[in-house]
């Protein structure tokens, strides 16, 4: 097989897929015939080639996808007008805190919040994939250490914390969970071969919050 015709099979296998597609499914692909430097040429060519186009080539946290570019959101909308449900900053403030922070237990999360956090709070965002238990502290009880997950990176378009908005100084730890906001209203669709109404991968409808046990006061500079 060429190039041209294994470009040709890459780019059917990344639009068809609905998930992100890593370099070893790649060279799985193509029985192990490409090496690792070949596809990286080849995702680069493909990526040039949609340049310009409303859809784009990304690289996220569990490997290569096609998704539509965040201009193209309002118009895709209104073939789904229902709109999802909207995270309490509750939600949004422990979010930002894990993905600062992390590996962090509960307890350093109600130490930076104030406030002690609804264990359901967490429960959700564990159920929605972007948090999870990586270990566990050597202290009294061993807490749990909750870090996020690839599929929080994958569903915010990011292939590595790094990308996360940066926090210039401490003052602007209380504005961590608006950077995440912004990322969701930006966030682009990705391109399934058959598009399940049920299951919108990157719309987020996690439930509300179960009612958190504070008023929401401002994080501290502590998440620095």
């Amino acid at each position: 097989m060429n190039l041209a015709d294994a470009k040709r099979v890459l780019e059917t296998a990344l639009i068809c897929t609905q998930q992100p597609m890593p370099v070893r499914d790649m060279r799985a692909l193509f029985g192990d015939a490409l090496g690792v430097d070949t596809l990286k040429t080849l995702l680069a060519e493909l990526h040039d080639d949609w340049a310009g186009k409303g859809v784009e080539l990304v690289n996220v946290a569990s490997g290569w996808r096609f998704q539509s570019r965040p201009e193209m959101r309002e118009y895709l909308d209104r073939l789904h007008p229902e709109k999802p449900p909207r995270y309490t900053r509750a939600t949004l403030e422990t979010l930002a805190i894990i993905a600062y922070r992390q590996p962090v237990t509960r307890g350093d999360m109600e130490d930076i919040r104030g406030v002690t956090i609804n264990s359901l709070l967490i429960k959700q965002l564990e159920d929605r994939g972007w948090v999870e238990v990586i270990g566990h502290r050597e202290a009294a009880g061993r807490p749990a250490l909750f870090a996020t997950t690839k599929q929080f990176l994958d569903d915010l378009g990011l292939a590595s914390l790094d990308q996360l908005p940066l926090l210039d100084s401490p003052e602007q730890a209380s504005q961590a969970f608006e950077s995440l906001v912004s990322l969701e209203e930006e966030l682009p669709v990705p391109l399934p071969t058959e598009p399940n109404p049920a299951e919108p991968e990157l719309q987020m409808n996690m439930p509300l919050d179960a009612p958190d046990t504070d008023a929401t006061p401002p994080m501290d500079g502590n998440l620095i």
